[in-house]
């Protein structure tokens, strides 16, 4: 499957903190992130499981995890998204 998006940098775990919403903001490429509880309900509505691991006053720290299919529905969704916000 070819890639057709590249608006996120490499490196990023798949755990990560959500105690700050932030709105889309532009990447480097000229992309908008979605902030992380738009990410998060994508997650979701693919299928895949989001867990609180921790919260530390206002941070909190959430995992995501999932099937391939789910992976694959999350991607598109997340394209789909990019796509409406340009």
């Amino acid at each position: 499957m070819p890639h057709a998006m590249s608006c996120f940098e490499p490196g990023i775990g798949a755990t990560g903190r959500t105690g700050t919403s932030r709105s889309a903001a532009p990447t480097a490429q000229g992309c908008a992130v979605p902030d992380t509880q738009t990410l998060l309900a994508l997650a979701r509505e693919a299928g895949m499981m989001v867990m609180l691991d921790a919260q530390i006053g206002r941070e909190r720290y959430e995992s995501v995890t999932g099937s391939l299919a789910s992976l694959a529905r999350f991607a598109q969704a997340l394209q789909l998204s990019a796509l409406q916000a340009a």
